[in-house]
This record gives C-alpha cells, structure tokens and sequence, in this order.
C-alpha cells in the first residue's frame, strides 16, 4: 500500500505545472518592430481582356472556316465563309428594284421638263392679249404641278428600294465572319457542311485576346482600404515556379459580394511571353499598409488557451503573463498587440506550463 501511494504522488508532480521551481533554462527573444507594409497572398483568376463567341448574324450553310484552335487573328481578318443562295436571290431582287425605281424616277423628271417647257411657252404668249385663254394656262400649270408631285413620289420610292438594297447587301455581308478584335482562336466548334442558324444558337468560335488579360483579385473586406489605382502588383502561377509576374490595378468594383464579403478588383496584365493563360488562378502578394508599425514576436511565443491569448515576460525574476491580440503572421514572427513595449524580452518557446510567478533564470 505505501508503494502504491508513493507512486501516485510521483505521477501527481510529474502534471503539475512549472510553479515554484527555478527554470533551467528558458531562451528569450526579443519584441520587435516591422514596418506596417506587407503583403498577403490572395488567390486570383486571369481572364482574357476581350472575348466573344463569333456567331453567325445570318443562317446559312458553313462553306469554308480558314482558322482553327490557336490560330492567330487581327481584327477585320476573315475567319470563316457561309453560303445562303436565297440572301444572295434577295439581294438581287433588291438590286434589280432600286435600279427601277430610278428609271421610273428619270421618266418622271422627264415628264416634268416637257410640262414645263409647255407652261412657260404658254406663259409667255399669255403677255399679249388674246394670245392664249386664261383657261389653257391654268391647265398647263395644274399639269406641273401634278408631274412635279409624281417626281416627289418617285424619289421617295428610290430612297426606300435604296435602303432595301443597302440592308441586303449589309445581310449578304454577314456570310463573311470577320474577327471583331485581335486574339487567338481558342476553341472551334464547326466544320464545312454544317448549318448554322441565326442568333447565337449555335457559335462557330471562341475568340479571346490574351495578350492583355484581367487578373481578377477578390479582396477581402478587411482590405479594402489599402487598394490604390495605378499600383503594381506582383503574382505568380503554379506553371512558372520561381517567375514573378507584375499587373496594374486598374478597374476597383467598389462595392462588396453580400456572399463572400469581397470586393472585386482587376488589374491588367500583359503576357509578353506567352506563359500567361485564361482560367489559371494565380496567387497575388497583396500590398498591406498601415499608419502604425506593428509589434512582432517569434510564432512560438504567443500561447492561446480556451480562456486567454498571451505571452510571458520577466518581471522581476518571474515569469509574467502579459494579454495579447494575435495579427497577421510574417513568416515565423507573429504581429501583436498588448500591454507590451518594444524590446522587451519574451519566451521564445512559451506554453502554459510556465505558470505565472515561476521563477526565471
């Protein structure tokens, strides 16, 4: 029975906490100093600067497309051609009416110098009495007039075939597809043959410019205020280990996602060597500013239980619990805040153990 309880007592001093007995040998660090500027990583997505789905604005058949995935385009090149026989018998047909309603617009003219000249033959033997009746002249006038009227109408008539012609050819235009902007086709979704309709149901090519892409940065809330136009950011890609990549804040949201609380942020970036693409998700070192330097301490020294965050000092040769708010972590060092001075010394490796009042070598 005396052993058993000798050893009870033994297992009890081996759990309590370091309280009344001298510290062999305990390493300090010191608090120290870092200017407030840092940088955090946040993830982020490239995405291209410009992109379209080319579609077909008219239906018609697919005759010949002349790119392919990766294919590099200028804007106005000629990327694929449709053939539509009925748009081009439309065409025509509006063609062959607006040269007719000139022709009959020329009749109409003509009818008009002919009246005229009769009017004015009339008018002019009217200034000597007797010559003409006053009826015939008021007759030759009325006739002007009404082949001047019918002129009015038939240029009417040339301006709408006009117009018919002119939308014609603009629709029969449409069987040529042209690139909208510089880029590199990126994805092909038809071949010759193929019936495409009108109206996007079914897109011919993707087209995106990746020269000059959008680094698209969710900012957290907390952040924010640190986000200044016109500065250079740095990011890198998991394709590219090592190589660090710059972009310029360029387009601020300015508004928050209810859902995640962040604020969209884009900044351009221009992939000079090609390594860059749409749809990767970079990491970015976001820049941190603050008006006051922060106070930072090595990770290990910084004890959080259930009840309390704190480190410990000496404080007249004994251990001494000091509150603290844990910060941002810096590499191995931890930013704080507290009842705590610059300089002072804290455990480098700190735990609970060391009770308060324990003495300090």
């Amino acid at each position: 029975m005396f052993k058993l309880k000798a050893v009870c007592i033994a297992l009890v001093g081996i759990a309590l906490p370091l309280t009344g007995q001298q510290l062999r040998h305990v390493e300090m660090a010191s608090v120290e100093t870092r200017a407030a500027d840092r940088t955090v990583s946040l993830p982020a997505e490239l995405q291209p600067y410009l992109q379209a789905e080319i579609e077909a604005r008219v239906p018609g058949y697919i005759e010949r497309v002349l790119v392919d995935r990766g294919s590099e385009v200028k804007r106005g090149q000629l990327l694929a051609q449709l053939s539509a026989p009925e748009l081009m018998a439309d065409t025509a047909a509006a063609e062959s009416a607006f040269h007719e309603s000139e022709a009959e617009e020329s009749q109409a003219e003509a009818q008009v110098a002919a009246v005229q000249s009769t009017y004015d033959r009339l008018a002019e033997a009217s200034k000597t009495p007797g010559a003409v009746a006053g009826n015939e002249l008021i007759q030759a006038e009325k006739q002007l007039d009404a082949a001047k009227s019918v002129v009015q109408s038939k240029r009417s008539a040339v301006r709408a075939a006009q117009e018919r012609f002119t939308a014609a050819k603009t629709m029969g235009s449409y069987l040529r597809i042209t690139a909208p902007f510089d880029g590199k086709i990126t994805d092909r979704y038809v071949h010759p043959g193929v019936m495409v309709p009108a109206g996007g149901r079914l897109p011919l090519l993707k087209l995106q410019q990746i020269s000059h892409l959008r680094l698209a940065v969710p900012v957290p809330e907390i952040y924010v205020g640190h986000i200044v136009r016109g500065a250079s950011v740095s990011f890198h890609i998991a394709a590219q280990p090592g190589k660090n990549y710059t972009a310029k804040i360029s387009r601020i949201a300015s508004a928050l996602d209810p859902q995640n609380r962040t604020m969209m942020v884009e900044l351009d970036a221009y992939n000079k060597d090609g390594t860059l693409a749409p749809g990767m998700f970079p990491t970015v070192d976001w820049p941190v500013s603050s008006a006051q330097p922060q106070l930072v301490v090595p990770s290990t020294s910084v004890v959080t239980t259930t009840e309390r965050t704190f480190v410990i000092t000496s404080l007249n040769g004994k251990a001494h619990w000091v509150n603290v708010r844990k910060g941002p972590a810096l590499g191995d060092q931890v930013a704080i805040r507290g009842e705590i001075k610059p300089g002072e010394k804290v455990v480098k490796r700190a735990s609970d153990e060391i009770r308060e009042g324990t003495p300090m070598p």
